[in-house]
Formats: structure tokens, sequence, C-alpha cells
């Protein structure tokens, strides 16, 4: 087992002038299993083949364990890596599939054979050992590509967006069982995904990337109650971030017809006249017009309705919960809101919800930068 380190690690290709990852610097633990995370082009991928040795690194280094293998060949990394497309051998059987490293590497035969045998009951592939590659579904073919992995031992997994070629209800099966399997055999791991579900459900820690930017690294659960910025706020959460600027008044921020307490010093760590208030779908308390549980909630604006009127467009019913998606007026504009209900409770198309967040679970960022205010 190994460390990983970037220590400021960039790449940039031939022809750009803007560095497809720009000065990583992330460190994962021996064991650990960290996704890196993000849009398309934001140089995830990038990072991980820099770590494969499959991307020249253009500046920095790259270091596993206590080898600095910046400018190694990828066969010297001691790594093994589960591509996207399986890439299985088709004339193969599944057997010659997860020896064929061992073999091409000289281990004994008897040798390759109890490391497949093994791999493959830990992978339930026993059954389908002398089957090809076209004989199985996509989920089996992936565990075969991860049993080519296990075998060889390696110090760190990496694995580029595994899952992607999966229909949905094998993903949520498959992401369990590579998660589970990480942390039985305790290998480090980097598995890069676009997925924040994914990112979310299977890693010990999480890194988000921006423009080959690194925006924060967290656990799963840090990263979701305080966003670094309004990127990774909005980014990570599905349904994701209600973001809404607002103006800054006495006592905290105009929300709609009332006020909400913010801190002093998070309004203080901005010059602008607003924030970005940002509050979590399940984060919203629908209130009674006029009522106690209105006033109680947030500093009632007098003959107005409390909170932020929402016209309620479309309703997702998930059996226990429900989503409204509707549109509410702030500082003159239409805003798209998302607010989650109870399954039991839920508004019909074309009512008006009012809403107002609940306290203590706002995230305040810097409109002009982005970054947090909040504590």
């Amino acid at each position: 087992m190994a460390t990983v380190s970037f220590n400021k690690a960039t790449r940039i290709y031939p022809g750009g002038d803007k560095p497809a990852v720009d000065q990583l610097e992330l460190d994962v633990a021996d064991g650990e299993f960290l996704v890196l995370v993000g849009p398309s082009g934001c140089g995830k991928s990038t990072s991980l083949r820099m770590l494969a040795g499959l991307e020249d690194v253009n500046a920095g280094s790259i270091h596993i364990g206590d080898r600095d293998v910046t400018h190694l060949p990828p066969k010297d990394r001691d790594i093994a890596m589960v591509f996207q497309n399986y890439a299985l051998y088709p004339h193969m059987t599944v057997a010659d599939n997860m020896g064929f490293a061992l073999k091409i590497a000289g281990v004994p035969k008897s040798e390759i054979r109890q490391k497949v045998e093994d791999a493959a009951k830990i992978l339930d592939l026993t059954e389908y050992l002398g089957r090809k590659p076209k004989a199985l579904s996509g989920g089996q073919r992936q565990r075969v590509a991860m049993g080519r992995a296990i075998v060889r031992e390696p110090q760190v997994f990496l694995m580029d967006e595994p899952l992607s070629n999966l229909d949905a209800k094998l993903r949520v099966s498959t992401r369990t069982q590579i998660a589970s399997l990480q942390r039985r055999l305790g290998i480090t791991t980097v598995y890069v995904t676009h997925d924040q579900v994914e990112a979310m459900t299977m890693g010990d820690r999480v890194a988000v990337l921006k423009d080959g930017l690194l925006q924060q690294v967290d656990s799963p659960r840090n990263m979701y109650d305080r966003p670094a910025n309004l990127f990774v706020a909005g980014f990570i959460g599905s349904p994701a971030m209600n973001l809404v600027e607002v103006p800054i008044t006495d006592g905290g921020v105009k929300f709609g017809n009332s006020v909400v307490p913010v801190s002093r010093d998070a309004l203080s760590q901005t010059s602008d006249k607003t924030v970005t208030v940002g509050v979590r779908p399940e984060h919203f308390d629908v209130v009674e017009q006029n009522g106690a549980a209105a006033k109680a909630l947030t500093k009632e604006t007098e003959d107005a309705p409390a909170g932020l009127a929402v016209t309620v467009n479309v309703v997702e019913e998930l059996g226990a919960d429900g989503y409204v998606y509707g549109t509410a007026e702030v500082g003159g504009e239409q805003q798209d809101l998302v607010v989650r209900v109870s399954g039991r409770a839920v508004p019909e198309k074309g009512t008006v919800l009012h809403v107002v967040p609940r306290p203590g679970e706002t995230h305040v960022f810097s409109t002009s930068t982005g970054e947090r205010l909040s504590d």
C-alpha cells in the first residue's frame, strides 16, 4: 500500500496556453478511497492519467509512497488502472484476461491460476472463468476488469469512470460493490467520475475540480454541509442547492418579505451590497401566512406575507418525499427554486407556496468572489 501526492502538478497540452491541470496540490492517504469529481473538461481524468504516467507532467511532481514517479513509465509505477470501456481481450477467456499481466511478467502458471481464482471468488466470477467477454453482461465485464487489476496486487488502483457504461440500476449496485471491495482490500484508490452522487456515496474524501483548479477536498459530509465556494455549493447535492442573490439589510439579508438573520462576522467580510445565499431544498420551511411559525422563523415585515412566494411549476413525487420546482421573484427577476416537501402534502401545480430558510441552515457566499462567508 502507499500514499499518493500531487505537488503543484501541472499539465499543459501542446498548443494550449491554459493548463488542463493547474498546480494540483493533493495528498491521498494510505488505503484511502479518494474521488476526483467535476464537470467535463475540469481536469479530473488528466490528473488521473498524470498519476498513471499516461500524460506528461509539465511542472511539479507526483509521488507514490516515497518514490518520485513524475517521469517514470507506467509499468514502473506499481499501479493498476480500470478503464471506462473495460479494455478486455475478446479472444481470451475471463481467466486469461485476468491473468494476462501476470503472464507477461513471467509469473509461474500455478501462481497465476491461484491469484485468478482468489480474485474471481472475491468478485463472484468463479463460474464465468471459462467464458469469453462477449458472453458476459456489462456489469460482469466490469468485474473482470476489476479482477485483472486485483491480481496484480498494485500499490494504487486508478479508476477512470468505470461505471459510466452501465445502466442506472446496475451502476448503483456496482458502486456499492467497488466501495466495499476497496475497503476490504485496503488498497489506495483514486477514482474519477462526473457523477457527484457517485462521488458522495463512494469516497472517503472527495476532491472537486473546475477548469483545472482544485476547489475543495473534504469528506462527503463536510463538503455537503460547508461548501467552500459557489461552484462547489451548486455542484454537490442532488437536487442542487438553491443560490439566490439577496440584498444585505439590518440584522441579516432580505429574503422576499422576511429578514433572515446572518452573523455580522459573515457580512463584514464583504463590501458588496448583496450576498448570495444558498439553501438546500430540504432546508426550506413552508410557512402559513401570518402564522406563528412564520414569525418565529424570520423577522416578518409589517403587512406582508412571510418569506418568499414560490409559484409551483412541476412536482416530482418520490413516495416519502416530493420536490417542488417553482419560480420566485427576487430583486425584480424570476429565480428558479427547488423545495423538498412531504410526500403526503404535495402542492398542486400553479399554487403559491411561501417558504423561508430554516435557521442555521443557510450558506452565505460573496457575490463578487464566490467564496464562502458564513461559518
